[in-house]
C-alpha cells in the first residue's frame, strides 16, 4: 500500500533539524588513539539500556528495572546510533561529528576505542558474527568497514549520496544502505565490500531494519511517509505501508512478530504486522521516536525521544508508555544490553575425572546458556533463569571453572564460587590368594596365584602385592614384575580396569621340612588411586602337606 506524502515543508524542516544535529560542528581533525583494553569482554553485571545523546556528546546509561540513569559515557561529537556486538560485550557509538566510532566496554562503560571512519557517520550495525561494524556516513556518501578485531577500517564502500542507515542481514552476507538524497537503498556484498544492487525506495530513505528470516528489508522514508518493503532475494520493493507522520526509527520485535516504528511528525510508534504489512496497532506519547530498542524477552521497548530529551519504556502487551526517563540532551539512539550470566554456586562442586557427575549450577540470567567445565561442553543441559542442571564432562584432575554462555549476553565471568574440581576416582583392589598342590617323587611344588582384583569405581593405574612365605620357604617360576627377597615374593601390577583382575603366580617347592601346615598371606601394599577399602586388602590360603605326596589345599 501507499499513501500521499505530508506537506513538504514541515517534511524539511524536520530533515534540516535531524541534519544539523550533525552537521552543525566542523569535524575534529586532531589524532585519534585506540586505547589499551583487555584481551576478552563481557556483557555488563546488570541489564542496561544505552542512549546516544546527539546533543550532548554522551552515552547514558540507563536501568531498566528502576527507570534511572545510572551513569554518563563520554563519547565523541554528536553521536548519531549505537549498536551492540555479539554478546552485549561491546557498544559501537556513531559520532557524526567527529566522523569516529567509539567502542565501550559494557561491563565497566569505559571507552576503548576510537575509530576514525567517513564522514558524518549517522548510524552503525554489527553484523551477527561481531567480526565487522559498518558505518553509513552521510557526508562522506559511503559505508566504512572495521573490523572489530583490529578496530580499524579495512573497507569502504561508495554508496547513493546522503547516508542515513545501513543494516547487516542476519546471515551477515548482506549490508542494506540508504540513500536519503537518491531516494534509494545500496546492497552491499559483505564477501566482495561491492554494491552488488540498487533499489528504488520511497522519497527521504532514513533508517533500514531487515527481518531475523533475512528475507525483507524494510525502510522509513520520511518525506513520502510511508515504509518500504523489499524482498531480498529479487531486491525490488514489493510493499509500501502508510506511515503515521515522517517515520524514523524501526526496530523488529525479538520474535520477528512486530515491526516497530517511530513517527518523528506524529510523536507516535506503530506497530506493523510484517506477515500482512499492515499498521494493527499506533502508540501515542512516544515524543519524537527516533530510536527504538527491546529487552530480549520483548516484553518492553525502549524509545528515544529527540523533542522531549528522554527515553520512554513501552509496555508491549498493553502498547502503552509506563515510563520516562530523562537523558541526555537530544538522545538519538538505543540499544538494549542484557545483563551477563552470572554463576554463584556449582554442587557438588567436585567430582570423578571420567565425568558423568549431574551438576546444579545456581546464578542469575542463565535461561537459554550452554555450560562448560575448563573448555569441555557439557551435556544434558537444561536451564531456568536462576539454574541449571548439566552432566559434568571428562576432565583431568584438578580445578576448572564453571562457565555459562548465552547468545545475547556472552559468558559468566570467572568466580570462585563457580569452581569445580576433577578427583581421580578411587580403586577398590580385593587381594585374592588361591594355591594348587605339584606333587611328585622328584620336584614337588605349590603353585600359588595372587590376584588384584579391581572392584571400582576408578581404575588402578598400578598396584604392588606382596606375599609372605612360610619359614625357610623360598620362591621360584616367578611371574614376570615380581621379585623375591627375604621369605617374601613381591609382585607389581599394571592397569587393571574397573571390574577386571590381574594375576600373578609363584612357586613354593616341598620338602620333609615342610610337613605340616604351610600357610602363604598376600596384602596390599601400594595402589594408585587410592583404596577406599582396607577391610579386603589381604588374603591368606594354608595347605596342609601330610607327605611330598599327599598335600590338601581349599
Amino acid at each position: 500500500m501507499s499513501s500521499s506524502a505530508p506537506p513538504r515543508p514541515r517534511a524539511q524542516r524536520v530533515r534540516r533539524r535531524l541534519v544539523a544535529l550533525a552537521g552543525s560542528c566542523a569535524l575534529l581533525t586532531g589524532a585519534l588513539v585506540a586505547f589499551a583494553a583487555p584481551a576478552a569482554y563481557a556483557a555488563p553485571a546488570t541489564a542496561t539500556v544505552y542512549v546516544a545523546n546527539a546533543g550532548g556528546n554522551t552515552v547514558s546509561v540507563v536501568d531498566p528495572a528502576t527507570n534511572t540513569v545510572t551513569g554518563s559515557i563520554t563519547v565523541g561529537s554528536s553521536p548519531r546510533d549505537i549498536d551492540l556486538g555479539p554478546g552485549a560485550a561491546l557498544a559501537y557509538v556513531a559520532n557524526a561529528s567527529s566522523a569516529t566510532v567509539s567502542v565501550i566496554d559494557t561491563a565497566t562503560n569505559a571507552v576503548v576505542a576510537t575509530v576514525p571512519v567517513g564522514s558524518q557517520p549517522f548510524d552503525v550495525d554489527v553484523n551477527p558474527a561481531g567480526t565487522f561494524a559498518y558505518t553509513g556516513n552521510f557526508a562522506a556518501s559511503s559505508v566504512s568497514v572495521i573490523d572489530t578485531t583490529a578496530n580499524t577500517v579495512v573497507a569502504t564502500v561508495p554508496v547513493g549520496p546522503q547516508v542515513g542507515g545501513v543494516a547487516v542481514n542476519p546471515a551477515g552476507t548482506r549490508v542494506y544502505a540508504t540513500s536519503q538524497a537518491a531516494n534509494t537503498v545500496s546492497v552491499i556484498d559483505t564477501a566482495t565490500n561491492t554494491v552488488v544492487a540498487t533499489v528504488p525506495v520511497g522519497a527521504y530513505p532514513t533508517r533500514v531494519a531487515v527481518n531475523p528470516a533475512g528475507t525483507f528489508a524494510y525502510t522509513t522514508n520520511q518525506i513520502s511517509n510511508t515504509v518500504s518493503v523489499i524482498d531480498t532475494a529479487t531486491n525490488t520493493v514489493v510493499a509500501t505501508i502508510p506511515g503515521g507522520g515522517q517515520p524514523l526509527a524501526l526496530a523488529f520485535t525479538p520474535s520477528g512478530t512486530s515491526l516497530y516504528v517511530g513517527n518523528v511528525g506524529g510523536n507516535t510508534v506503530s506497530v506493523i504486522d510484517p506477515a500482512t504489512n499492515t499498521v494493527t496497532a499506533t502508540i501515542p506519547g512516544t515524543g519524537q521516536a527516533v530510536a527504538l530498542a527491546f529487552d530480549p524477552a520483548g516484553a518492553f521497548a525502549y524509545v528515544a525521544d529527540l523533542g522531549g530529551g528522554t527515553v520512554k519504556t513501552v509496555d508491549t502487551t498493553t502498547l502503552a508508555v509506563v515510563a520516562s526517563v530523562p537523558a541526555g540532551s537530544s538522545p538519538f539512539g538505543a540499544a538494549y544490553a542484557p545483563a551477563a550470566p552470572a554463576i554463584t554456586s556449582v554442587s557438588p562442586s567436585s567430582g570423578p575425572t571420567t565425568g558423568g557427575a549431574v551438576v546444579t549450577i545456581t546464578g542469575s540470567n542463565l535461561t537459554g546458556a550452554t555450560i562448560t567445565f575448563g573448555a569441555n561442553p557439557a551435556t544434558g543441559v537444561t536451564c531456568t533463569a536462576t539454574s541449571c542442571t548439566a552432566t559434568a564432562p571428562a576432565g583431568a584432575a584438578g580445578t576448572v571453572d564453571v562457565r555459562a554462555t548465552t547468545a545475547l549476553a556472552g559468558t559468566s565471568p570467572v568466580a570462585t564460587a563457580d569452581q569445580y574440581t576433577y578427583v581421580v576416582p578411587p580403586a577398590d583392589i580385593d587381594v585374592n590368594l588361591t594355591a594348587q598342590p605339584h606333587l611328585g617323587i622328584l620336584v614337588p611344588y605349590l603353585t600359588y596365584t595372587l590376584t588384584a582384583h579391581n572392584t571400582g569405581p576408578g581404575a588402578v593405574t598400578s598396584a604392588t602385592l606382596t606375599a609372605t612365605l612360610p619359614p625357610g620357604a623360598t620362591a621360584t617360576n616367578l611371574s614376570t614384575g615380581c621379585t623375591t627377597a627375604s621369605g617374601t615374593v613381591t609382585c607389581a601390577y599394571g592397569a587393571i580396569a574397573s571390574g577386571a583382575s590381574a594375576d600373578k603366580t609363584f612357586r613354593v617347592p616341598l620338602s620333609l621340612l615342610s610337613l605340616g601346615h604351610v600357610t602363604v598371606t598376600g596384602v596390599r601394599t601400594t595402589s594408585a588411586p587410592t583404596d577406599p577399602t582396607p577391610a579386603n586388602d589381604s588374603a591368606s590360603v594354608t595347605c596342609n602337606v601330610v607327605s611330598v605326596v599327599l598335600v590338601t589345599c581349599p
